[in-house]
């Protein structure tokens, strides 16, 4: 068993979330692990217990119990995840790279999923090990995702997202005939407890706020295509907005979207349509964007 360990917060370390910066300094630990002792409070920043989202400040103490060596795991990263991942790769500087994510592919590990994009970066070669992720996109979501290479530009990133000065973009395939025109949807969220090892977020009043512009690209009889702008982040929130509209996301099974026995007599992917197509920091100077698959083109076509 390990010792307890006691840490404080540097500059550099300054403005992480408090689940990420564990993530990476209790390398080999199952994140399950970890969020269940953020969970029990055994993790305690300034002797308070804090939550998984905590933005860690400078100076902050950092308590961190003593942890069974039988629960640290060697993290083995297949060669394929690293090879796809390494061939989506659309833009890379000093500071951060930027992929076109795969669906299918979580961001991290954790619930049941033991590799993720932040494993296999850190697998690209020695000047990865430090990465972390910007941002996260479901694992059934494909597209756009930054990931930096250094604390200092992550906290950077950490205050613009704070400051609502980035802008998300996603291009989704929603079930029905979209009738609006482009507006701002708002509506309050609240995470359930987890059933099995899945997350669901429901609508409601006691929740917090959650803000989407939708703006109609394509409308046919029977499926939308629809341009989606995130002006707050929370968990699931395009997803759950739309499955409440009544225009639930195609392949979409959590949220109550149908299998389409269509998709498979025309060829096309069985996957969710939900797609990131940009990711804009004009302070930052990124702007990557890049086009939803092939399959999105065609499946509008079958809606008339």
């Amino acid at each position: 068993m390990s010792e307890v360990k006691k840490i404080k917060i540097n500059e550099n370390i300054s403005g992480q979330r408090l689940d990420n910066f564990l993530i990476n300094e209790l390398k080999g630990v199952p994140k399950s692990k970890i969020y269940s002792i953020i969970r029990k409070g055994e993790i305690r920043v300034n002797s308070k217990r804090k939550k998984p989202s905590y933005k860690l400040h400078k100076d902050d103490e950092l308590r961190i119990p003593p942890i069974r060596t039988s629960e640290i795991k060697n993290l083995f990263v297949p060669s394929k995840i690293i090879t796809v991942l390494k061939k989506a790769v659309i833009y890379e500087n000093n500071d951060f790279i930027a992929i076109n994510k795969p669906e299918g592919i979580a961001s991290h590990g954790g619930s049941g999923i033991s590799i993720g994009v932040i494993e296999a970066i850190r697998n690209f070669g020695k000047s990865y090990r430090n990465a972390k992720l910007v941002h996260r996109l479901d694992k059934d979501t494909s597209g756009c995702q930054i990931v930096a290479k250094n604390n200092q530009f992550l906290r950077r990133c950490n205050k613009f997202i704070s400051d609502r000065k980035v802008k998300k973009t996603y291009q989704v395939v929603v079930h029905g005939k979209w009738t609006d025109k482009k507006g701002v949807y708002e509506m309050h969220l609240k995470k359930s407890n987890l059933q099995g090892n899945a997350r669901v977020v429901k609508a409601s009043e006691q929740g917090k706020i959650a803000k989407s512009i939708f703006k109609p690209l394509e409308v046919k009889k029977t499926l939308s295509l629809l341009e989606c702008e995130l002006i707050t982040g929370r968990t699931h929130q395009l997803r759950v907005q739309l499955s409440e509209l009544g225009f639930p996301i195609v392949g979409d099974k959590k949220y109550r979207s149908k299998r389409t026995s269509r998709l498979n007599l025309l060829n096309l992917k069985n996957r969710m349509y939900l797609h990131a197509i940009s990711f804009t920091a004009q302070d930052l100077d990124i702007d990557i964007s890049v086009d939803p698959p092939e399959e999105f083109k065609k499946i509008i076509k079958i809606g008339e």
